[in-house]
């Protein structure tokens, strides 16, 4: 996959310049860059991995990826249930901007980045895009629980098995909590953030999806 980063004009991105990166090598040095990125985040998750701090998950580094429209791959197939009980199926995420938030209730990070999540997802209701997350660990009760202490309105997937997990193999790295990902009307993957959000970065990825 090539990663296409886009970053120009939007407040509270990172900003990666092509400008410079051309300047020092041209496209070949631009992915030659890009896999070493990713390689660099993979090592990062890997050594926390063989850390045994106990923790119980893998923290990522806070770093953003978007894909260009012309590079996403296909539409991700996603068939869940959410812990009401309602079934959701690939054509849920057609038409609509989508963002799945992976987490669990003992990730540090994720309760952080919970009340901003749900300030996003109130400022996006009226725009038409959906919020789900995505709970890789946790019984019911303990997801409610998580819920209710920051008042959360949007749904969530009960994903012990990990179906939902699989459906996106290679964008979520497996223990990667938080991981946050937003879909286009299409049900692509048109960003990604690896680790605990920022709000403006994350709302930015969201407008910017709106756009399309």
């Amino acid at each position: 996959m090539t990663d296409s980063f886009t970053n120009k004009g939007r407040p509270g991105l990172p900003v990666t310049s092509r400008r410079s990166v051309l300047a020092a090598g041209g496209l070949a040095l631009t992915a030659l860059t890009l896999g070493l990125s990713a390689c660099a985040q993979e090592d990062a998750l890997a050594e926390q991995a063989r850390a045994g701090d106990n923790k119980n998950y893998v923290a990522g580094d806070g770093s953003v990826t978007e894909f260009a429209a012309g590079d996403r791959k296909s539409a991700v197939q996603i068939n869940g249930t959410l812990f009401s009980g309602k079934a959701v199926a690939p054509a849920d995420f057609q038409g609509k901007v989508t963002v799945l938030n992976f987490w669990f209730a003992a990730c540090a990070p994720c309760r952080v980045e919970a009340p901003l999540l749900e300030e996003l997802h109130q400022e996006f209701k009226p725009q038409g895009v959906q919020f789900f997350g995505v709970n890789l660990r946790d019984e019911k009760a303990t997801a409610e629980a998580f819920d209710k202490s920051f008042n959360l309105t949007y749904p969530s997937f009960d994903d012990k098995d990990g179906g939902v997990l699989l459906a996106v193999s290679g964008l979520v790295p497996p223990g990667a909590v938080p991981t946050t990902l937003v879909l286009d009307k299409q049900g692509r993957v048109a960003s990604r953030v690896l680790g605990e959000i920022q709000k403006g970065t994350l709302k930015a990825l969201i407008a910017a999806a709106v756009a399309e």
